[in-house]
Protein backbone atom coordinates (compact mmCIF):
# COMPACT_ATOMS: atom_id res chain seq x y z
CA UNK A 1 0.00 0.00 0.00
CA UNK A 2 1.55 3.55 -0.85
CA UNK A 3 1.04 6.05 1.27
CA UNK A 4 -0.19 9.82 0.48
CA UNK A 5 2.77 11.74 0.77
CA UNK A 6 1.45 14.98 2.49
CA UNK A 7 2.87 18.14 1.15
CA UNK A 8 6.16 19.21 3.32
CA UNK A 9 5.18 23.12 4.05
CA UNK A 10 8.74 25.30 3.21
CA UNK A 11 10.58 25.68 6.92
CA UNK A 12 10.38 29.24 7.40
CA UNK A 13 13.28 31.19 7.76
CA UNK A 14 13.78 33.40 11.17
CA UNK A 15 13.60 36.77 10.54
CA UNK A 16 15.13 37.42 14.27
CA UNK A 17 18.27 38.28 12.36
CA UNK A 18 17.12 40.13 9.86
CA UNK A 19 14.72 42.46 12.11
CA UNK A 20 18.06 42.62 15.24
CA UNK A 21 19.84 45.56 13.14
CA UNK A 22 16.63 47.61 13.42
CA UNK A 23 16.05 46.74 17.33
CA UNK A 24 19.59 47.62 17.72
CA UNK A 25 19.09 51.21 16.46
CA UNK A 26 15.63 51.54 17.94
CA UNK A 27 17.20 50.97 21.56
CA UNK A 28 19.99 52.91 20.49
CA UNK A 29 18.01 55.80 19.24
CA UNK A 30 15.96 55.60 22.55
CA UNK A 31 19.15 55.45 24.90
CA UNK A 32 20.10 58.79 23.10
CA UNK A 33 16.94 59.92 23.88
CA UNK A 34 16.47 59.35 27.56
CA UNK A 35 20.24 60.82 28.14
CA UNK A 36 19.11 63.89 25.86
CA UNK A 37 15.92 64.72 26.98
CA UNK A 38 14.96 62.31 30.36
CA UNK A 39 17.75 61.51 32.07
CA UNK A 40 21.08 61.11 32.89
CA UNK A 41 23.81 59.36 35.37
CA UNK A 42 26.93 61.21 36.64
CA UNK A 43 29.48 60.26 39.40
CA UNK A 44 30.72 62.32 41.98
CA UNK A 45 34.18 63.33 41.45
CA UNK A 46 34.91 65.08 45.21
CA UNK A 47 34.33 65.02 48.40
CA UNK A 48 31.69 68.62 48.52
CA UNK A 49 28.43 66.36 49.00
CA UNK A 50 29.65 63.38 51.88
CA UNK A 51 28.46 61.93 53.00
CA UNK A 52 25.17 62.44 51.54
CA UNK A 53 27.42 61.58 48.35
CA UNK A 54 30.61 59.79 48.28
CA UNK A 55 33.44 60.18 45.91
CA UNK A 56 32.62 57.75 43.13
CA UNK A 57 28.94 57.26 44.17
CA UNK A 58 26.58 57.47 40.58
CA UNK A 59 23.90 59.37 40.68
CA UNK A 60 20.41 59.26 38.12
CA UNK A 61 19.39 62.73 37.08
CA UNK A 62 15.85 63.88 35.91
CA UNK A 63 16.61 65.94 33.30
CA UNK A 64 12.73 67.21 32.16
CA UNK A 65 11.39 68.10 35.86
CA UNK A 66 12.67 71.56 35.93
CA UNK A 67 11.18 72.21 32.40
CA UNK A 68 7.79 72.28 34.49
CA UNK A 69 8.46 74.30 37.34
CA UNK A 70 12.01 75.79 39.11
CA UNK A 71 14.49 74.13 41.44
CA UNK A 72 12.98 74.20 45.26
CA UNK A 73 15.00 74.47 48.77
CA UNK A 74 16.62 71.24 49.97
CA UNK A 75 16.87 69.64 46.04
CA UNK A 76 20.22 68.21 45.05
CA UNK A 77 20.79 69.49 41.53
CA UNK A 78 23.47 69.18 38.93
CA UNK A 79 24.36 72.58 36.95
CA UNK A 80 26.84 73.91 34.80
CA UNK A 81 28.93 75.67 36.86
CA UNK A 82 29.65 79.20 36.28
CA UNK A 83 33.25 79.82 34.79
CA UNK A 84 34.58 81.74 37.95
CA UNK A 85 33.72 78.32 39.75
CA UNK A 86 35.46 76.37 37.55
CA UNK A 87 39.44 75.14 38.38
CA UNK A 88 39.77 73.72 34.69
CA UNK A 89 38.00 73.30 31.15
CA UNK A 90 37.09 70.35 32.12
CA UNK A 91 35.61 71.32 35.34
CA UNK A 92 32.20 71.48 34.34
CA UNK A 93 29.51 69.68 35.55
CA UNK A 94 28.80 70.61 39.85
CA UNK A 95 26.35 69.14 42.23
CA UNK A 96 24.88 70.94 45.43
CA UNK A 97 21.80 71.30 47.76
CA UNK A 98 19.80 74.35 47.02
CA UNK A 99 19.84 76.26 50.33
CA UNK A 100 17.91 79.35 49.16
CA UNK A 101 15.92 80.76 45.72
CA UNK A 102 15.33 83.91 44.59
CA UNK A 103 14.01 86.46 47.13
CA UNK A 104 15.29 84.63 49.44
CA UNK A 105 17.56 85.83 52.58
CA UNK A 106 19.80 83.48 53.92
CA UNK A 107 21.88 84.03 57.02
CA UNK A 108 24.53 82.91 59.32
CA UNK A 109 23.48 81.90 62.01
CA UNK A 110 20.88 81.98 65.13
CA UNK A 111 21.95 81.24 68.43
CA UNK A 112 22.14 77.84 67.74
CA UNK A 113 24.72 78.37 64.65
CA UNK A 114 22.08 77.33 62.03
CA UNK A 115 21.51 78.70 58.72
CA UNK A 116 18.43 80.98 58.50
CA UNK A 117 16.07 81.48 55.74
CA UNK A 118 13.61 84.01 55.61
CA UNK A 119 13.96 84.13 59.44
CA UNK A 120 13.28 79.91 59.44
CA UNK A 121 16.62 77.72 61.09
CA UNK A 122 17.34 74.58 59.22
CA UNK A 123 18.10 71.99 61.10
CA UNK A 124 20.72 70.11 58.72
CA UNK A 125 21.11 66.20 59.97
CA UNK A 126 22.80 65.94 56.38
CA UNK A 127 26.31 67.97 57.14
CA UNK A 128 29.49 66.33 57.01
CA UNK A 129 30.52 64.36 60.06
CA UNK A 130 33.79 62.85 61.24
CA UNK A 131 34.24 61.30 64.86
CA UNK A 132 30.80 62.76 65.83
CA UNK A 133 31.71 66.38 64.94
CA UNK A 134 29.81 67.71 61.83
CA UNK A 135 30.48 70.93 59.45
CA UNK A 136 29.53 74.18 60.77
CA UNK A 137 26.35 75.40 59.04
CA UNK A 138 28.70 78.67 57.73
CA UNK A 139 32.43 79.38 59.13
CA UNK A 140 31.74 83.32 59.17
CA UNK A 141 28.51 86.01 59.35
CA UNK A 142 27.14 86.56 56.40
CA UNK A 143 23.13 87.68 55.06
CA UNK A 144 22.60 87.96 51.38
CA UNK A 145 19.66 87.70 49.47
CA UNK A 146 19.14 86.29 46.64
CA UNK A 147 18.75 87.73 43.01
CA UNK A 148 15.46 86.76 41.16
CA UNK A 149 15.86 83.73 38.78
CA UNK A 150 18.98 82.65 40.82
CA UNK A 151 20.13 79.86 43.43
CA UNK A 152 21.85 79.92 46.39
CA UNK A 153 23.77 76.48 46.77
CA UNK A 154 25.87 74.70 49.16
CA UNK A 155 27.66 71.47 49.65
CA UNK A 156 26.84 69.17 52.65
CA UNK A 157 30.26 69.09 53.55
CA UNK A 158 30.41 72.67 53.70
CA UNK A 159 34.41 73.00 54.65
CA UNK A 160 35.25 70.86 51.65
CA UNK A 161 32.85 72.66 49.05
CA UNK A 162 33.58 75.65 46.42
CA UNK A 163 30.23 76.56 46.40
CA UNK A 164 28.19 80.37 47.14
CA UNK A 165 28.96 80.79 50.16
CA UNK A 166 32.98 80.00 48.99
CA UNK A 167 32.48 82.55 46.09
CA UNK A 168 30.55 85.13 48.24
CA UNK A 169 33.95 85.33 50.32
CA UNK A 170 35.93 85.56 47.41
CA UNK A 171 34.08 88.22 45.32
CA UNK A 172 33.44 90.33 48.28
CA UNK A 173 29.70 89.73 48.30
CA UNK A 174 29.11 89.97 44.36
CA UNK A 175 25.31 88.62 44.08
CA UNK A 176 26.26 87.17 40.65
CA UNK A 177 29.21 85.38 41.16
CA UNK A 178 28.01 84.03 44.51
CA UNK A 179 25.19 82.38 42.74
CA UNK A 180 24.02 80.00 39.83
CA UNK A 181 21.02 81.16 37.39
CA UNK A 182 18.12 78.56 37.44
CA UNK A 183 18.48 78.04 33.62
CA UNK A 184 22.21 76.30 33.80
CA UNK A 185 20.56 73.79 36.16
CA UNK A 186 20.61 70.22 34.13
CA UNK A 187 18.49 68.56 36.67
CA UNK A 188 17.49 67.09 39.31
CA UNK A 189 19.66 63.88 41.30
CA UNK A 190 17.20 61.78 43.16
CA UNK A 191 18.99 58.47 43.13
CA UNK A 192 22.16 57.17 44.27
CA UNK A 193 22.13 53.84 42.53
CA UNK A 194 26.06 52.74 42.60
CA UNK A 195 27.16 51.65 44.32
CA UNK A 196 24.51 49.04 45.83
CA UNK A 197 25.43 49.49 48.82
CA UNK A 198 24.73 53.22 49.04
CA UNK A 199 21.36 53.09 47.15
CA UNK A 200 19.11 55.49 48.45
CA UNK A 201 16.30 58.03 47.38
CA UNK A 202 17.57 61.66 47.63
CA UNK A 203 14.16 63.16 49.29
CA UNK A 204 14.15 66.91 50.44
CA UNK A 205 15.07 66.84 54.02
CA UNK A 206 11.53 68.54 56.27
CA UNK A 207 13.37 71.22 57.98
CA UNK A 208 12.94 72.91 54.39
CA UNK A 209 9.38 72.60 54.61
CA UNK A 210 8.83 75.70 57.37
CA UNK A 211 10.83 77.98 55.10
CA UNK A 212 8.37 80.82 54.48
CA UNK A 213 8.16 82.75 51.46
CA UNK A 214 10.34 85.90 51.41
CA UNK A 215 8.76 88.89 52.73
CA UNK A 216 8.42 90.74 49.41
CA UNK A 217 6.36 87.35 47.98
CA UNK A 218 3.90 88.05 51.00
Amino acid sequence: MIEEQLPQKPAKSSSFWKELPILLGVAILVAVLVRAFLLQTFFIPSPSMEHTLDVDDRVLVNKIVYDFRSPERGEIVVFKAPSEWRSGLDDEDFIKRVIAVGGDTVKCCDDQKRLEVNGHSLDEPYLFTENGVSDPAADQPFEFTVPQGRLWVMGDHRAASGDSLEHWKQSNGDPIISTITEESVVGRAFVVFWPFGRGKWLSVPETFDGVPAPAAAN
